[in-house]
């Protein structure tokens, strides 16, 4: 059986739910086709309600359900996008809504679900903890459980997706994956239609369950470790989107978070467009050359979520500025008397350098008596202007090391 058989239901479902959802950009790119060697397509699903691709199955499954159904209320288990969606879908519908968050779960998350009006209810540390939580829920009240990738008509919604990548007739489409609900849907939209087309996902190494799955031909659980992409952090795929992968994904490749960060930073300044980290995972295969393609290649990298959190979003530029040397740490020891550090300061200011930290340190072991080592930290137009400002400081009789 080919689960391709499902295209003519994704079809009724897109009719069903498109005036609930935005039909999201596809944009061109030619900074990243330059850099990637082929003809890139950003689909921007970072600008879908709610932020994520989530609301295409939440939609989907709550609009499917039965009056009776409708009645009894919906809930969900998820620590983010989920959430969101599941919430957004019901307040639009009308249909009660509890969200089981585990109590480690983002604020921004936890604040943007509830002020959909649903209950939010924050429950264990983890969220197989917050599923023994809800289960008790739906077994007092009846409530029908909208699961996020292990409902047929959750994954088939998320499909609508691969609708809107049609008629772009692309090669090569690259797909993040969690639990495989997007990816399963996309790939039946889309192979249904032209088998030729790959369909590449994306894991992050700390989370690798369907890739290992995929190369075993069979279901296994791997226990996530931290990432930057916590949307694809998942320990176990479900029995279908385990299959539909088997069967209709041609590979799946893994990326790093250092990887995933310097794909959210190029987003952000050369696109303009700001995405969460599962969903620069994507990008990040092309970028870091894990996937292979040509200039003939028409490739759609999936950005499928926009809802990053604001302080890890500045960790991560302040961590890829300091890697790409656009801010640099430097080391000097001098004598610690009036108009050293002026010198210092002053070979900045002479190669256009923003100081953003001046530390003193006295006290350790390397500084002999009478001196003072000194950290400067600071912005720097490029390469070749810190070469000089290096060259600079030795004409003052001052050596200077880079902080790695």
């Amino acid at each position: 059986m080919s689960y391709t058989k499902y295209f003519d239901e994704i079809v009724k479902i897109q009719d069903r739910i498109k005036q609930y959802i935005h039909e999201t950009p596809i944009d061109y790119s030619k900074t990243f086709s330059d850099m990637i060697g082929a003809q890139i397509y950003l689909k921007l699903e970072n600008l879908q309600k709610t932020g994520s691709f989530k609301v295409r199955g939440a939609f989907s499954k709550l609009t499917n359900l039965a009056e009776e159904e409708r009645k009894k209320g919906v809930i969900a288990v998820s620590a983010g996008n989920h959430a969101q969606g599941v919430a957004y879908a019901a307040k639009v519908l009308g249909i009660k809504a509890t969200i089981v968050m585990p109590e480690t779960a983002p604020i921004s998350k936890y604040q943007a679900t509830k002020s959909y009006g649903a209950q939010v209810i924050l429950y264990g540390q983890f969220l197989h903890e917050s599923m023994k939580k809800a289960e008790e829920i739906i077994r007092e009240e009846g409530s029908i459980l909208v699961h996020p990738y292990g409902d047929l008509d959750v994954i088939l919604g998320q499909g609508t997706l691969g609708l809107e990548l049609l008629p772009y007739n692309p090669d090569i489409v690259v797909v993040p994956i969690g639990g495989g609900g997007l990816i399963s849907g996309i790939s039946i939209a889309l192979k249904a239609k032209n088998p030729k087309t790959k369909i590449i996902g994306v894991q992050s190494s700390a989370s690798p369950s369907l890739k290992v799955s995929k190369d075993l031909h069979r279901l296994v659980e791997i226990e996530p470790s931290f990432s930057i992409a916590d949307g694809i952090l998942v320990k176990s795929p479900s029995e279908i989107t385990f299959n539909i992968i088997d069967e209709l994904v041609d590979d799946i490749v893994l990326v790093d978070d250092e990887e995933i960060a310097n794909a959210i930073v190029y987003l952000l300044e050369r696109n303009k467009t700001l995405v969460e980290g599962a969903a620069a995972a994507s990008l990040a295969a092309l970028l870091s050359g894990k996937i292979q393609v040509t200039y003939s290649h028409k490739v759609i990298p999936v950005l499928s979520g926009g809802n990053i959190d604001l302080s890890m979003l500045s960790r991560i530029i302040d961590k890829m500025l300091f890697k790409n040397k656009r801010i640099v740490k430097v080391k000097v020891i001098v004598p610690d008397k009036p108009g050293y550090l002026n010198k210092v300061l002053s070979r900045v200011a002479q190669i256009r350098g923003n100081v953003i930290d001046v530390v003193h340190d006295r006290t350790s072991s390397d500084v002999k008596p009478g001196y003072t080592k000194i950290y400067v930290m600071f912005e720097v137009p490029s390469g070749d202007a810190l070469s000089d400002f290096m060259y600079n400081l030795a004409l003052d009789g001052i050596e200077a090391k880079l902080v790695e």
